[in-house]
């Protein structure tokens, strides 16, 4: 999965645009402005009740196209945010999407190559339309250390994932492995324990799961960097709470695909286990002194967006509209986004605080999750 995604000459997202309505799907913040407005407003709430520590870092991890922080920078700037109170880190690992996001996110001006100290973690740099630095990054732990408000939307989906399944001997791992007759590819059961076995609970009763070391490392990073430097993490992503067993599978042109087939042609995903990001969020290794970070959630997006304001938004925007295709299709998001049969209740929406946070939060509960 790993290497079908994102091998530098021919993983499906190093050198194409796969987003949008001639992409083979289509994310939240591609669909309507709302969706990443009412994100930013979030996230302006919740650092304002930390206390507007500056400088801070906004770092998202898989920014796509740029649209949802583009959305977010917008709202920022209407809050008079200053530019020199914070930064943009986008963690992304392939060129093509990073030159896009450059595109959509910073001026021309601001375009242009810029030489790099050697020592640099940051891969390229840049000023945004409304003035505050950004700089690409490869990976989460090359991030500066600092308060962070960190954004993961469907990111954890594209990672890697080992399915495994418990046969009489105990639990074996499903691998790929290449027909010769036909030199097709096809899944097989290993012979014995692989070492992603071990990533199974005691106590686990279903038959079939999906574990993803990664997600889980990933998670430990981002879980004790808000940890030791202070910061918000805001996870959302299609899952379940620990209960699906066969969620792998492909997306080609808007519809479901064979992973096997035509590999590196189409994109491959698969539900995010949540209890697994909880449980990786409260037992981050080897960090010394800590103690378990606050989650919030999973909620549902319709629930999360109808808290935040979304119906009322939408009354705002159809009050200044003028053009009946227009306004037609703000209703069309609307109803993407919110309906349960959509949008609503496939996507999940999962907070993580530092436990410092604690009692403030007993009083001013995380909005959109209550």
């Amino acid at each position: 999965m790993k290497e079908v995604l994102t091998n530098p000459t021919a993983g499906y997202y190093m050198n194409r645009d796969v987003f949008g309505q001639t992409g083979d799907f289509i994310t939240s913040p591609e669909i309507s402005q709302m969706f990443g407005e009412l994100i930013a407003v979030w996230l302006v709430n919740e650092w304002t009740k930390c206390g507007r520590p500056t400088p801070f870092q906004l770092a998202e991890l898989g920014p796509g196209r740029g649209t949802l922080m583009a959305d977010i920078l917008r709202v920022f700037s209407k809050f008079k945010i200053a530019e020199s109170d914070f930064s943009v880190s986008l963690v992304e690992v392939s060129p093509y999407l990073g030159q896009v996001q450059e595109k959509h996110l910073c001026s021309s001006q601001s375009q242009e190559a810029t030489e790099l100290p050697k020592d640099s973690l940051h891969y390229k740099q840049s000023i945004s339309l409304y003035g505050s630095p950004i700089r690409w990054y490869n990976h989460i732990s090359d991030l500066p250390r600092t308060f962070t408000l960190f954004l993961a939307h469907e990111f954890f989906d594209a990672l890697p994932i080992h399915k495994l399944v418990k046969v009489d001997q105990g639990w074996r791992e499903v691998l790929i492995d290449l027909n010769r007759e036909d030199f097709t590819l096809r899944y097989v059961l290993s012979r014995d324990r692989t070492p992603a076995c071990l990533y199974r609970m005691n106590n686990e009763i279903r038959n079939e799961l999906e574990v993803s070391p990664q997600s889980l490392v990933i998670t430990q990073a981002m879980a004790s960097r808000i940890h030791r430097d202070g910061g918000i993490g805001l996870v959302i992503d299609y899952g379940h709470e620990g209960d699906k067993t066969d969620t792998f599978r492909g997306f080609k042109n808007h519809k479901l695909h064979d992973p096997l087939v035509d590999p590196g042609t189409a994109d491959l995903t698969a539900d995010v286990d949540f209890a697994a990001v909880k449980w990786a969020a409260t037992h981050p290794s080897a960090v010394e002194g800590w103690k378990a970070n606050l989650t919030y959630g999973t909620v549902d997006q319709k629930d999360f967006l109808t808290r935040l304001g979304i119906n009322l938004r939408l009354d705002q925007l159809l009050a200044s509209c003028r053009d009946e295709t227009v306004a037609r299709d703000l209703k069309s998001a609307h109803r993407m986004l919110t309906d349960p049969v959509e949008m609503g209740s496939k996507f999940k929406f999962l907070a993580l605080y530092p436990p410092v946070m604690e009692k403030i939060l007993e009083r001013y509960p995380p909005p959109g999750f209550f």
